[in-house]
Formats: C-alpha cells, structure tokens, sequence
C-alpha cells in the first residue's frame, strides 16, 4: 500500500547502522548476538514486520533436539552417513551453545532427553538402528521395546521408540527475546521491510512504513517469507503451515517430548502440566501451505484424534488454544545460507523444514561470520547453495 503525502512526512527519521538483520525470530536475533561478539563496534538494528518471535519461532513446540530429523538412520540415508554426521555434530553444538551462552531460567530451558518413537514397524526397525548408529557417534542412546515405551510415556499402540539422552526443551518466544536483549542490536518492531534500495558506495536502504534503515550490511532472516522479499530465491525455500494445539493443566505423567509417526506427530507436556501437540500436516499436505495463522478444524480434529488414540487419559482435556504457524521448507530438508542479490556483503539464510530449534542459534554464529567478511567456516558447506547447483 502507497503512502500518502502525510504518511510519509510523519515517518520517522532514517536510522543509520552498519548491520541491519531482517526478521525477528530465532535465526535473526541469534545473528544479532553473535554479531556483537564478533563485531562489538558495530551498531546492529534487528527489525520485523510484527513482534519478536511472532513467526514459526515462537509458535512451535519448543523442542531442543539433534540431527536434521527426528531419526538419525532416515538422516543417513538421505544425506550419506559422513553429512548426517556432520549434521549431527552441528545440532549438537547448537544445543551446547545454547546451554553456554544463554541464561536458560530466562525461557525455562530444560534438559528432559527426547523419545523419537514408531508409528509402524519399519518405523521402529529404523529407531532401533538409529539408537545403535547415534551410539557410535558417542550419543546417549537407548533403543526402547514396544512395551517398555509405551509403559514409560503413558502411550497406547505405539510400536518401539529411541531415546536419546542430550535433548532439552524450552520455550521458543522467550528465547528469541532472550537471545535479541543480549544482543544490545536495536529492535524495531513492526517495521514491515518492503523493499531493499541499494545506494551508491554499496550500502543499502530498508524501507518500511515507520522509517528506512541504512546498513552497509544486510542479513535477511525472513525464512519462509524470503520469496517476497526475493521472489527468485523460492526456489530455496517455500511456507508450509504447522498447527497445534494446547490442553488445559493435566496431572503430570510426562517427562520427555516425544517425536513420532516420522516426525508428522510431536507433544510434550509442560512443567505446569498442559499438554502441546502438533502435526498431521501430512493429512492435508495441499490445504497447509502459505501464510495463514488460522487453524482449520479438519486439522485439528486430527491432533484430537491422535490424542485419543494413543493418550486416552488426555484425550478429554479441554484445549485452550488452537493455533498455527509458518515454516521455510528447503528442497532438501536442510538450511541454506547465500546471497543476496545485488547486494555484496548481504547474505540470507532460510529454510530450517520445522528445525529452527536444532539449528537456528549455531546458524546465526554462521550468518553472522559471513556478514563481518570473515572467511566461511568449514561448517558452511553444508548449508551452502551450491550443493543445489551440483544437484543440477
């Protein structure tokens, strides 16, 4: 929408800074952060269109987990055993960081371990390999039976299930605006970046309707909404919706977030007793794409279904909210870090696939590094772009 002649006369004055990192969720305050670590003279201005952690970052279920799925042999077979290693190793270090650097009271950070467990028998004899591979990698793993799984998380009908040891929850609003204060970049709320203006000397112009931005810098952290800012960069990335639901408090039973049927169910119970539940995308795969934050009640009916099913003792709890979100998925299933277009020195990353947890704050390290001109990590291939040029 247009601005008239008022409008633009009451916008506020352009803010100078020498990097702007557009998009307030997990990625975009983790650039901040370790911005400030590795340019500590440079004035950060962290904008988005709505507030912190209004996006997918703040409406998942808040698992910390390892790998780039929830099961670690699916990892090896679609990426080749040395890259779901290395995958594996960088997730790893995402959740030390986490518990290094973060104060983890500030967005109730705790380590529970995590129970990927089977919906099917393929799934399971998946698990069990997985539990065996992830030893190997000096993981704490444990392969659970049948009956002893569904015995430890209360369940019915679920086949066996891995558990791994290292994995933690949180809650994801709190922790973007945890990361974002420790940052000290400046926050800008509700500055909508509508286009990117590029000046003479190679600085670039953020305009939005509340004031521009120019930053000789620029990250891009938008995710899913990457395409509208770049419309030839959707090739990397796309909105898939995820939706959720939340139930009244409920006597508490269990301890660890679970992970199942493929990753396309995921719950856990908070420490004041409500249970999350998310998923059965994969139910309505043409109906949950886009940007629509409305949950739609043959989705939910689903989550409810699968509560029933396998949790009857939670089945009858009132739900006290129903919501949904939008995640970047990439090609592959793995984030990507690149450039932006005409803009050197500019750099975006995208693409996380419902990840952003296991990924989000080691990637901004990466993004950040890329932005202060240093030379790419090792870690960077692979996230690079160019693995979809060799792909080609």
């Amino acid at each position: 929408m247009a601005l008239s002649f008022w409008q633009r006369r009451a916008r506020a004055p352009t803010l100078e800074c020498d990097a702007a990192v557009v998009g307030g969720g997990i990625i975009g305050a983790s650039t901040a952060f370790w911005l400030r670590r590795q340019r500590p003279r440079w004035s950060v201005a962290l904008l988005d269109a709505g507030l912190l952690g209004a996006g997918a970052s703040g409406r998942n279920a808040g698992f910390l987990l390892q790998g780039a799925s929830g099961c670690y042999q699916d990892d090896c077979e679609a990426y080749g055993a040395e890259r779901a290693k290395r995958l594996l190793h960088f997730t790893r270090a995402n959740r030390d960081l986490i518990f290094a650097e973060l104060d983890g009271a500030a967005f109730d950070l705790r380590p529970t371990g995590s129970l990927t467990v089977a919906g099917s028998e393929a799934e399971d004899d998946k698990l069990r390999r997985s539990a065996a591979r992830l030893r190997n990698e000096n993981v704490a793993a444990e392969y659970l039976a049948p009956e002893a799984l569904n015995d430890r998380i209360g369940g019915r009908g679920f086949f066996g299930g891995c558990f791994v040891a290292d994995s933690a929850v949180l809650d994801p609003r709190a922790l973007v605006q945890h990361v974002a204060d420790r940052s000290g970049a400046t926050v800008l709320a509700h500055h909508a970046v509508k286009r990117l203006a590029a000046q003479p000397g190679g600085a670039t112009v953020l305009e939005t309707p509340v004031r521009d931005v120019r930053a000789e810098r620029v990250a891009l952290t938008v995710n899913a909404y990457l395409p509208t800012l770049y419309p030839d960069l959707k090739r990397f990335v796309r909105p898939v919706r995820a939706q959720m639901l939340a139930t009244a408090p409920l006597p508490h039973w269990l301890d660890e977030p679970v992970y199942s049927h493929e990753g396309f169910y995921y719950l856990r119970q908070t420490a004041g007793g409500r249970v999350l539940l998310g998923g059965a995308r994969h139910l309505h795969e043409r109906a949950e794409v886009g940007y629509s934050t409305a949950p739609t009640a043959a989705l939910q009916a689903d989550l409810d279904a699968y509560l029933a099913e396998h949790f009857p003792h939670a089945g009858d709890a009132p739900v006290t909210e129903r919501w949904a979100g939008t995640m970047g998925f990439s090609p592959d299933g793995l984030p990507s870090i690149g450039a932006v277009p005409e803009r050197p020195g500019s750099y975006w990353a995208a693409g996380l696939t419902g990840h952003g947890m296991a990924y989000g704050f080691h990637l901004g390290r990466l993004l950040a590094a890329r932005l202060a001109g240093d030379a790419p990590s090792a870690e960077h291939d692979l996230f690079s772009t160019d693995r979809f040029d060799d792909a080609s």
